[in-house]
């Protein structure tokens, strides 16, 4: 959210309003996820919180339309995939392992330039490029290093603990104005967007321009979300996820992301950093989770804290972006590569990562077409990028003699997974109940 509050000219207070409540948002649907209410969530320990894939998209919306039409679109897209969670199979088919991947791909490389930006201390700064900025950036990307050399919590806490140290350098080279945390108050409830001082600039503004990409953004996530809960499973509980939790938390998706527009957030989704965690540790313990969520919880209710992070200089969120952006595109290789790599997969590689990304890089392509093709298209690689590997992938015929995709497997065994476990809910519901409790005390039966 930061990132997008520096392209645009919002109040100091406003965003102290709008980070507090974003730490708000995080921690509610987060435990709405771990403990399901009603069909959404899922059941499993699965963080939630402000989408970095929506950066691109939102930055681009923001700059030619304003906040309130990101609010708008997000409205919008959070009800697309709150239809989508019901439809969890033709989705899983229609966007295969090769099309989610490339999306992540593209996402890395579009945020690339944006994270080097601040970097500099940002776009637009007087300072940019001074040594000041280059070298608390330099710094944070330095601790992240080294701290990833070592196991555990120090590796998990890296990008964390260097974004501390980066603002402490920043303060010492004076580049950091407390007035904003001067000022604001110790307690205070979260607002929705009716009750802000400023509702015209966070209220709902419904442009198609910046609807439909939005939308696609959402089906993206909605895909993204469906891997985070196999994922989950998989590497924490040694068992495919049911289509009931991947419909729960895909609705925890949409409902969150419906709430968090409301109070004038970014969307939420599953946090794929949270993934990794879980298939290290191999801790499935939700109540573990829910406490790091009731934290988070009592932190949106203290503006101050708020405050703290809207007066941080760019070039200390920059040195870590940089690393997280570049770590988005390293994970979509690492999923691309788990794809077999044939002659029609690999074509569908180049178009997509070649007119998308370079269509992304020179908007002024489509500068000759009709003006909403290039506001939605040319503005952002992710989205041609979605959609060209998704057409790709539906009218290239598939090869013979074995030349299969890799996610027809992968269905067929994961189908045979899930009615495993549907059976098993069925006809031993006491067996079921042993399983749920056992997620619980993972943590305890280690020690």
């Amino acid at each position: 959210m930061l990132i997008v509050f520096w392209l645009i000219d919002i109040d100091l207070g406003l965003k102290t309003i709008l980070i507090q409540n974003a730490m708000f948002i995080a921690s509610l649907i987060t435990i709405i996820q771990i403990y399901p209410l009603w069909k959404v969530g899922s059941g499993l320990p699965i963080v939630m919180g402000t989408s970095s894939g929506f950066i691109g998209t939102a930055k681009s919306v923001a700059v030619n339309y304003g906040y309130a039409a990101i609010m708008g679109a997000s409205l919008i897209g959070s009800l697309l995939e709150i239809i989508l969670a019901f439809f969890i199979k033709p989705l899983k088919k229609l966007f295969p392992p090769l099309v989610t991947s490339l999306v992540i791909i593209s996402i890395g490389l579009s945020l690339l330039p944006v994270g080097i930006q601040y970097f500099g201390g940002g776009s637009g700064n007087p300072d940019f490029g001074s040594w000041k900025h280059l070298l608390v950036g330099s710094v944070v990307i330095l601790i992240i290093i080294i701290l990833k050399q070592f196991k555990g919590f120090i590796n998990v806490a890296s990008i964390l603990i260097g974004i501390i140290v980066g603002y402490i350098l920043a303060i010492c080279l004076g580049l950091v104005d407390f007035t904003a945390v001067k000022e604001a108050s110790w307690f205070a409830l979260p607002r929705p967007w009716f009750l802000m001082p400023d509702n015209e600039t966070i209220g709902f503004s419904f442009k198609i321009q910046a609807i439909i990409p939005m939308c696609i953004m959402f089906i993206a996530t909605t895909v993204e979300t469906i891997g985070d809960t196999s994922g989950i499973t998989n590497g924490g509980l040694n068992r495919e996820a049911t289509n009931k939790e991947l419909t729960g938390s895909v609705l925890a998706d949409g409902a969150g992301s419906l709430i968090a527009a409301l109070f004038g957030v970014l969307p939420n989704t599953s946090f794929s950093q949270n993934v990794g965690l879980v298939t290290t540790t191999k801790v499935v313990n939700r109540f573990v989770v829910f406490m790091g969520a009731i934290f988070l919880l009592l932190m949106g209710f203290f503006p101050k804290i708020s405050a703290i992070f809207t007066v941080m200089p760019q070039s200390v969120l920059g040195g870590a972006a940089v690393v997280m952006f570049a770590m988005i595109f390293v994970s979509g290789l690492q999923s691309l590569f788990r794809v077999k790599l044939t002659e029609r997969n690999c074509l569908i590689i180049a178009l997509s990562l070649g007119l998308g990304i370079g269509i992304g890089n020179v908007p002024s392509v489509l500068d000759k077409m009709p003006s909403w093709v290039g506001q939605i298209f040319a503005q952002n690689g992710i989205i041609m990028v979605f959609l060209i590997s998704t057409i790709c992938n539906l009218i290239f015929p598939k090869g013979n003699n074995g030349d299969k995709d890799d996610d027809t497997l992968l269905e067929c065994q994961e189908n045979s997974k899930i009615n495993l476990v549907e059976r098993k809910e069925n006809n031993d519901s006491l067996e079921i109940k042993v399983e749920e409790n056992n997620i619980d005390k993972v943590v305890e039966d280690d020690n």
